[in-house]
């Protein structure tokens, strides 16, 4: 049990140090040959390129998909044209607005839970 504590415990430091650098790739190799590879995103070639419906989306729309997250993951499992980001977005601003958005569910979802006690 410790090994395994000790290699998921290697895997998300080396992830975590990785993190910061954008398209960075790390292969872990296990001696029982199983290879585990751990990717970080990468620059988003959409950026400020519109969608179908010629249009960006922005902090607002980010903060939008960030509310309904929850909702629009269950969705991707039995919809695979469903998605929970934008990818036709303007860059910070967007991605602002989904972190709020994300946020503000995660604090709903502690505060009713907490009274629920």
């Amino acid at each position: 049990m410790k090994k395994v504590f000790v290699l998921v415990f290697c895997a998300i430091s080396l992830l975590v140090i990785t993190g910061c650098s954008p398209n960075s790739r790390v292969e872990i190799d296990i001696p029982d040959e199983t290879t585990i590879e751990l990717n970080t995103p990468g620059v988003n070639p959409l950026v400020n390129e519109p969608g179908e419906n010629d249009r960006v989306s922005g902090a607002g729309q980010g903060l939008w998909h960030g509310l309904i997250a929850p909702v629009t993951l269950i969705m991707s499992f039995f919809n695979e044209e469903v998605q929970m980001y934008e990818v036709h977005n303007n860059g910070k601003e967007y991605n602002l607005g989904y972190l709020l958005g994300m946020a503000v569910v995660f604090l709903l979802l502690g505060f009713t839970g907490r009274r629920r006690r």
